[in-house]
């Protein structure tokens, strides 16, 4: 079974595209130096989570995700960037896969919003489920942490690696109770034996409200292979050992108990549907 070493990068948002574009460069180049495989941007990593997307436009964001295509193949490094995306006139907020040559393999849609998501947009209605270098993945975002079946329905279809793009907003009081991690992530990782590789936000986010840091990329046991600061920007990078994600209790569960069985079956056989049709639905297959 082979490694795969992987990068989560921490961002203070700017406040425009142009200069998150310049973020997104600048972390890349870092990421190549180091040999990174696969590196992770947080949520809405294109625009900063602040941004006014009332004001945002479907070509903008075409000419950013063009953008990050380019990057990708430039540094021959597959990508996973956070972004708003649209489809018709509905708004998304989602995560976009490119793989080495720059292609866009996924499309991924938060599917629980938080308040302040839904005042803009629209809830997605699939499970994450793409392949990173034949490695099978999946991807929540920021709030769906608290959602576990997102995890484990796409751990039992395969996935050994759950990538989690992040964009914290909280008052500063809030936001330090949140440092130094008592956030579920351990948890994920453990009980359905995969990793886990989370890229948060960091620093002051605009209208008195901050974000943790705290970015990692987590084991199986629960080791940390990984962990970012609460305070400044940063790329993490950790070598996943890919045999030590066996996804064993997730494949469990599709035996016993047995009455489930065939009912988990037909959900998996969905979801791996959809996730064949991610582009499609938010008309990236064949653009990048």
């Amino acid at each position: 079974m082979k490694r795969l070493r992987v990068a989560a990068v921490q961002m203070t948002f700017a406040p425009t595209l142009g200069g998150n574009l310049g973020k997104i460069r600048s972390a890349l180049s870092e990421s190549s130096r180091r040999k990174a495989d696969a590196v992770l941007f947080p949520e809405c990593a294109t625009t900063g989570y602040g941004y006014d997307f009332s004001a945002l436009r479907p070509g903008e964001i075409r000419d950013s995700l063009a953008a990050v295509a380019e990057l990708a193949r430039h540094h021959r490094t597959n990508v996973l960037v956070g972004t708003p995306l649209f489809a018709g006139k509905r708004l998304y907020n989602a995560l976009v896969v490119f793989d080495r040559k720059g292609r866009a393999v996924h499309a991924y849609a938060k599917c629980q919003l938080t308040d302040l998501d839904r005042r803009v947009f629209t809830p997605g209605d699939a499970v994450a489920l793409f392949s990173i270098d034949g490695v099978a993945a999946t991807a929540i975002i920021c709030h769906e942490r608290r959602y576990p079946e997102l995890v484990r329905l796409a751990a039992m279809a395969g996935a050994r690696i759950v990538f989690h793009p992040n964009a914290g907003l909280d008052e500063l009081g809030v936001s330090k109770t949140k440092r130094n991690g008592a956030d579920g992530i351990d948890a994920r990782a453990f009980e359905n034996g995969i990793f886990y590789v989370f890229a948060n936000s960091v620093g002051p986010q605009g209208g008195g409200r901050w974000s943790a840091g705290d970015s990692k990329i987590v084991a199986p046991d629960r080791t940390r292979l990984a962990l970012a600061d609460n305070v400044g920007e940063s790329v993490i990078i950790a070598d996943l050992e890919l045999a030590k994600a066996t996804g064993e209790y997730a494949a469990e569960s599709l035996v016993h108990p047995r009455f489930l069985s065939s009912h988990w079956r037909r959900m998996l056989g969905e979801i791996r549907l959809r996730a064949r049709s991610s582009l499609r639905r938010f008309g990236l297959e064949g653009r990048f």
